[in-house]
């Protein structure tokens, strides 16, 4: 996604890329005009806030997050590529964040003193507006269900392959750093391993089964953050829905991409068990809960809804 526009309606578009569903309500019209109907009654939402209420719409949500993942699929290669392989470095925080506050507690707080501190990596990641794919299980899908056509099926190919790449090659690169150079202490290192080992374990249908509640939450974060312009509020939302990932044991396909590299780097476990037992589950459970469980979900009750409006105002 493109950063928010202002009030006034100008855009900024930065090196870096943008965190999920950022609000783009403005006093300009959206692109779409039947789209950018508003639950009050086809009317645009101005300046910061909703049209009507003191909430944004699913309606309004909806619109936040199509126009601004629109003008993302139109974004050259290259900077896409560079703000995932960003992401995938930074959501590394999550990784390191965890298994230090595990050190600080006795074992019977380890878990939950872990997921306290999970969300780190995802709230960078977000408020530095860089490229994760899981949250593109969501934003690129919305624009491609209002409007389907090859165009966008391919756009959303090329944007799903370029994040996925170069989000695995920042974890990476971090997962060797941590493993492999003195950055972090000895006793950091057995921290790690041991949350390494716990949130890579499981197998292939067991990754892949709660790799699809992970995807649901992230998308969900996507969704959220689109309804609010508050940066303190995007902050509690994010860590709302990222907690509960390392709190509930699910899988996250680039935060657990990051623990599992680490493990081949370190040599507990192969480079074949952790790409074929971890990874590739893992995505495909993290599409299957962001596609099905939100962008799917979410299209139909905004998608009922206009076709009601639309229906009503033939009818008047």
């Amino acid at each position: 996604m493109t950063p928010p526009r202002s009030p006034e309606g100008e855009q900024g578009r930065g090196a870096a890329a943008s965190a999920p569903g950022r609000p783009v309500a403005t006093d300009e019209p959206r692109s779409g005009s039947d789209d950018g109907a508003s639950a009050s009654g086809g009317e645009q939402s101005g300046g910061d806030g909703p049209a009507t209420g003191t909430r944004f719409s699913a309606v309004e949500i909806y619109e936040n997050v199509k126009a601004a993942a629109e003008e993302e699929l139109e974004r050259p290669t290259s900077a896409l590529f560079w703000s995932a392989l960003a992401a995938g470095l930074t959501i590394g925080f999550s990784f390191v964040g965890g298994a230090y506050a595990s050190t600080l507690v006795g074992e019977e707080h380890r878990t939950a003193a872990s997921a306290a501190v999970y969300p780190l990596g995802f709230i960078l990641v977000v408020l530095a507006r860089q490229q994760l794919f899981t949250e593109n299980t969501l934003e690129p899908v919305i624009p491609l269900l209002n409007d389907f056509s090859q165009r966008l099926l391919v756009q959303v190919a090329r944007l799903w392959a370029v994040v996925l790449v170069a989000n695995m090659l920042g974890a990476l690169i971090f997962a060797i750093v941590a493993a492999r150079t003195p950055v972090l202490e000895g006793s950091m290192l057995a921290a790690l391993d041991r949350v390494a080992e716990h949130a890579t374990e499981g197998g292939f249908w067991t990754v892949a089964y709660r790799a699809v509640f992970a995807g649901w939450l992230i998308a969900l974060m996507a969704w959220l953050v689109a309804s609010t312009h508050a940066t303190g509020a995007q902050i509690v939302l994010v860590w709302l829905t990222t907690a509960p990932i390392a709190a509930f044991g699910f899988r996250h396909s680039i935060a657990g991409a990051v623990e599992a590299f680490y493990r081949a780097a370190r040599g507990s476990a192969s480079w074949g068990s952790m790409v074929g037992e971890f990874i590739v589950p893992a995505v495909l459970g993290n599409i299957v809960g962001g596609v099905l469980l939100v962008a799917l979900l979410n299209h139909a009750q905004v998608a009922a809804e206009k076709a009601e409006k639309k229906e009503g105002k033939r009818g008047g």
